[in-house]
């Protein structure tokens, strides 16, 4: 009944940070507005809107210990490759590390708002492959 449709990132430079998102984490533009503009990923449905403000947002909330953790985050096939890629091109990112198998590391955009990028973890329940079969057997179950 429910799936994510679009996660709001506050920017406070839409145009520069339009470009920053195509160039960067190859979005596509569906649409702008005034103060905002929508995007697709080349993969999934979930779409990405970015949302002018006057002053940096948080984008992140803080767990016990003061760990700061980000409200979503992307998946990829290849986490050496993406990671390089943002490197390459001169973006702030944390070092790659590891979870139980799972790597990790986060990246910033122009305004400073955190993103934590992941690989999928075979065998393990958050896997892609292993949600979709949970999915597929509710649907029949219903």
């Amino acid at each position: 009944m429910f799936k994510v449709g679009s996660i709001f990132i506050p920017v406070t430079d839409i145009e520069k940070s339009t470009d920053w998102y195509v160039k960067f984490l190859g979005v596509k533009i569906i649409d702008s507005w005034g103060d905002g503009a929508g995007f697709y990923l080349p993969t999934g449905s979930t779409q990405l809107s970015l949302v002018k403000v006057k002053s940096p947002q948080p984008t992140e909330f803080i767990t016990e210990g003061d760990q700061k953790n980000s409200y979503f985050n992307f998946v990829v096939d290849d986490i050496e490759s993406a990671h390089q890629h943002f490197k390459n091109n001169g973006i702030v990112t944390t070092e790659i590390d590891d979870f139980g198998g799972m790597k990790f590391f986060d990246f910033f955009d122009l305004d400073g708002n955190p993103f934590s990028v992941v690989n999928e973890v075979d065998g393990s329940p958050y896997h892609s492959d292993n949600v979709r079969k949970m999915q597929e057997r509710d649907k029949k179950n219903k």
